[in-house]
């Protein structure tokens, strides 16, 4: 029998709140009063049974990307094959990084195939699908850490803009990393996508072999964790300025290839207190507006395709 999951409403009754197990949505719809009812009746239409759907085909899930190979069936974890594919060649992957992306763009494709909405964001934890009708703007918030959110920034995505997914990941967010990244936010074509770049680029954030670094094989944590014995961070000491920007480079050079190579739109990368923001320009020439506030220290660099 399928497992009910959790339906409610946020404070102000506009923005629908649905929890199964770990799948954790905030979604909000702007239109008219009989599309905004007939997208939230689709949302939790679709969201009833679709962790069992993962669930499934979990074991699968959890190996590593085969560019060449997908032994998936369902909609969503084919989804999230895709998504990673692109990084397989270079890196460790599993489906697994593009899950949380992935599922907020299923709900929001549900929403938007039964109703014309001006606009819709379907949030699962952090990692946003985004839809924007004509003149619609999305206002994206830069976080220092994803578990307990400052901001430290903002961009706005406009309906002209190609970026539909926002993704933020980082060794004090819900999964693991292999980095030391406090947060990267991403921002591409795709919430899949956006998720799968902001873990290959918080794995990137990184010193290798750093004494004020600890960490502990994922498995030691987590038995059935699909990065098995590999060392994920568990907790990063002070760090001087010098090693801060060490890592950071790291984590750009990593963004820089990823936008020359279109598989995403840009990067905010956040470490004790310094940011590096990696961004592709419009084809006006122009980068997506950002600004910072407090005393955050935020370098920004405008990259073109190849």
């Amino acid at each position: 029998m399928t497992r009910l999951p959790q339906i409610g409403w946020l404070a102000n009754g506009r923005r629908l709140h649905l929890l199964d197990g770990p799948i954790d949505l905030i979604i909000e719809a702007h239109g008219t009063m009989p599309n905004i009812r007939a997208a939230y009746e689709a949302a939790i239409q679709r969201f009833t049974g679709l962790l069992d759907e993962l669930c499934d085909e979990l074991p699968e899930l959890r190996k590593a990307a085969q560019p060449d190979a997908c032994y998936l069936n369902g909609d969503i974890a084919r989804r999230m094959h895709y998504a990673v594919v692109p990084f397989a060649a270079h890196h460790f992957i599993t489906p697994m990084a593009a899950v949380a992306g992935s599922v907020a763009e299923e709900i929001l494709g549900a929403m938007i195939r039964v109703a014309d909405l001006d606009r819709a964001y379907v949030n699962n934890g952090g990692d946003i699908a985004l839809h924007l009708g004509d003149g619609q703007f999305f206002t994206v918030g830069l976080v220092d850490r994803p578990d307990t959110p400052g901001l430290i920034g903002k961009t706005v995505i406009a309906a002209s803009d190609t970026t539909r997914g926002i993704a933020t990941s980082g060794w004090r967010g819900r999964s693991f990393s292999l980095g030391i990244a406090d947060a990267v936010t991403v921002l591409a074509r795709t919430a899949a996508k956006a998720d799968a770049a902001a873990t290959i680029i918080a794995n990137a954030v990184d010193l290798p072999g750093h004494q004020a670094i600890v960490r502990r094989p994922a498995s030691d944590i987590q038995p059935d964790s699909d990065l098995g014995v590999r060392l994920v961070t568990r907790e990063v000491g002070r760090l001087p300025l010098a090693d801060i920007e060490i890592a950071l480079e790291a984590g750009a050079s990593c963004a820089r290839r990823l936008v020359v190579a279109g598989l995403m739109n840009g990067a905010a990368l956040h470490l004790q207190g310094e940011t590096r923001v990696v961004v592709l320009k419009n084809i006006d020439g122009k980068s997506p507006p950002l600004s910072s506030r407090g005393s955050v220290r935020v370098k920004i660099e405008s990259l073109m395709h190849a």
